[in-house]
């Protein structure tokens, strides 16, 4: 059950990015492409990050992108969805183990009972 949930809403979430025009790492890419060089630099290593499955270094580097003060509007959704994104996927992944756990233990206990 836990497992129909977990997939229910990574398909809502992949809904969503579609109707809101792209991926939130396509949303920072393309919201920091006329930025300050070091703001460009970090932006694409919290992407590089992301995509690569590194979540805490993709959240350490849009947390600190964050923090700078020149940031637009723009920029500061960008971040703020990829960021509401990663814990997403994070939530997904930890739903996943779980279950994966649940079903070991039960197999486990199957095994065990004969």
């Amino acid at each position: 059950m836990k497992r129909i949930v977990g997939i229910v809403s990574v398909v809502v979430a992949f809904i969503t990015l579609i109707g809101c025009g792209g991926s939130p790492a396509s949303r920072v890419e393309s919201s920091f492409a006329s930025a300050e060089p070091s703001q460009k630099e970090s932006a694409q290593k919290a992407v590089d990050a992301a995509k690569a499955g590194n979540y805490a270094g993709a959240m350490a580097q849009l947390q600190a992108l964050a923090a700078t003060a020149k940031l637009t509007p723009e920029q500061q959704d960008a971040i703020k969805d990829m960021l509401a994104d990663i814990q997403k996927q994070l939530q997904a992944k930890a739903a996943e183990a779980t279950a994966n756990a649940q079903k070991a233990v039960g197999d486990l206990q199957k095994k065990l009972g004969q």
